[in-house]
């Protein structure tokens, strides 16, 4: 199911005459039905990322980045990490 929500732009500032994006959250096909899903939000230049138990906290990042880190996920360039 896909819900819009209205964001100011990051590129508004603090002023009033701000630019507002509508931005349509998804839930990720690797989502069960349970309560605690992520939600994506895409467009060509940014991927947002939410969880769905805190949906007021959105990471922001450009498609390559998250490509090139979803890559080191699956080839466990960070399953160490917490031993370091």
């Amino acid at each position: 199911m896909s819900t819009y929500q209205w964001r100011k732009s990051s590129f508004s500032a603090n002023s009033s005459n701000c630019i507002n994006v509508a931005v349509e959250w998804r839930k990720s096909s690797y989502s069960a039905d349970a309560g605690n899903c992520v939600n994506v939000a895409a467009s060509d230049r940014a991927v947002l990322l939410r969880e769905s138990d805190d949906p007021d906290v959105i990471l922001s990042t450009t498609p390559t980045a998250l490509r090139a880190f979803i890559r080191g996920a699956k080839a466990g360039d960070f399953d160490r990490v917490q031993e370091g």
